[in-house]
């Protein structure tokens, strides 16, 4: 192929654009036509494949659902009796506010579906409780937060596992279920990180809650730990779709943040609409610029080129995992998770599919690689989150995130050997890949 063909114009102007500053979605769509133009080709075809991918999958909607249900969850007092929650419950360990901030990370995971949504919901809360009176160093309460938030879209529901369904056209509901075990495996190995450095580093043992006071604590944070509930319950009941199950929650989020804590004023409530609505079309631009660039990149045969060069490398599946990780692990140190899962993701499921890989445990794998680029230098979307939240450097960010990065790292690598780790749940609920 010609470094002058149309396909090496389009990708040139995708980056050329992109590094001058232009959001990738609409550099994709730039690049795209321009490649349609020098393809000879209609170039309605942008329009078309535009409306088709954007209007006829119901599954889209569930992501400004999920976006709107954490905004609102974040403007009422839901995440505040959530932490005291948690505190009354793994507060009084050495180290005990660490263990909040991963055991809230946990049960956020099940409301949000947002990495960032965890990060930004609890992690200015979790800073002033773990650095007040200098209980924990600001970088270490910021490394930590990111790491748990990385937790966040692993357990259902997740907004990534959303998107990957949209390109693999692998369930929702088994994606969803694959993501427990994998996501409660993360959180354990952080946990271990926490007990070892409690003791190094004598972190505080935090003031033990009353006995006598638990269910008072427990009855006034009872209806935001049933978010999940209701959510997941009407998800694998088959009461609700995933996206009808969103729009429960977000309804749900906003109904106990109105009635029950009284903590909302119309001007936050405007504002948490507002972000949502920016959030979704920031998104749906990058969606609507990948759905017309993955045309392009079809009609060039790519997909079909890579899986006849992989195959002829002879990988075994677990090679082929392997080399996946490596990949995923360093696209996600320069690219957004969502553009990855739309642009490179979609190029790599063939060759899994003819492998025998399982997409449902093929997609928990890669939203976990996904994830953990979110940590990770130099990019590490979170990483810039938290610096700004917590007011740290990134040296000292990267530092104190290492060993957590270590550990999520090891998480994955156990999900990737053993593919029963993310499919034994789905089995056990009828799923028969």
């Amino acid at each position: 192929m010609s470094l002058a063909s149309p396909f090496h114009l389009a990708l040139a102007t995708i980056t050329v654009l992109a590094v001058a500053g232009l959001p990738i979605g609409h550099a994709m769509i730039a690049g795209s036509i321009l490649y349609l133009m020098l393809a000879g080709l209609d170039m309605g075809t942008a329009a078309e494949q535009f409306l088709n991918g954007m209007y006829v999958n119901y599954i889209i909607l569930a992501v400004p659902l999920f976006i709107l249900a954490a905004e609102l969850m974040n403007i009422g007092s839901m995440t505040a009796r959530l932490l005291e929650f948690c505190n009354a419950v793994v507060g009084r360990f050495r180290g005990g506010l660490a263990f909040v901030n991963i055991l809230q990370s946990i049960i956020f995971a099940g409301m949000s579906g947002s990495a960032i949504a965890d990060a930004a919901g609890t992690g200015k809360m979790m800073q002033s409780l773990m650095t007040a009176d200098g209980k924990y160093t600001p970088s270490f309460a910021a490394a930590l937060t990111a790491a748990t938030a990385v937790i966040g879209p692993i357990i259902p529901p997740s907004i990534p596992m959303v998107i990957y369904a949209l390109v693999s056209d692998a369930s929702i509901g088994f994606l969803f279920l694959g993501g427990v075990v994998p996501g409660l495996m993360m959180a354990f190995c952080q946990m271990v990180i926490v007990i070892v450095m409690a003791r190094r580093r004598d972190f505080p043992v935090g003031d033990p809650t009353p006995i006598r006071a638990l269910p008072a604590i427990t009855w006034r944070a009872t209806p935001t730990l049933m978010m999940p509930a209701v959510l997941l319950g009407g998800i694998y009941s088959g009461a609700t779709t995933p996206t009808e199950a969103a729009a429960i929650a977000a309804a749900y989020a906003l109904l106990v943040s109105i009635v029950l804590y009284r903590s909302v004023t119309f001007a936050a409530f405007y504002r948490s609409l507002l972000f949502s609505a920016r959030t979704t079309a920031s998104i749906g631009m990058l969606i609507a610029g990948a759905l017309v660039f993955n045309y392009v990149v079809t009609v060039e045969n790519i997909p079909n080129t890579v899986r006849v060069l992989l195959t002829g490398w002879e990988l075994s599946p677990v090679g082929f995992l392997v080399l996946v990780n490596l990949l995923l692990l360093l696209f996600g140190c320069v690219l957004e998770g969502t553009t990855i899962l739309l642009v490179i993701v979609p190029v790599l499921i063939p060759t899994a599919e003819a492998l025998g890989i399982d997409l449902v445990h093929f997609g928990v794998v890669v939203v976990v690689n996904i994830m953990i680029g979110l940590i990770t230098p130099p990019y590490g979307l979170l990483l810039f989150v938290m610096t700004r939240i917590a007011q740290v450097s990134l040296r000292d960010l990267v530092r104190d995130v290492a060993p957590f990065l270590a550990a999520n790292l090891l998480a994955l690598a156990i999900m990737t050997f053993l593919p029963d780790t993310v499919l034994w749940l789905p089995r056990l609920l009828g799923y028969q890949g």
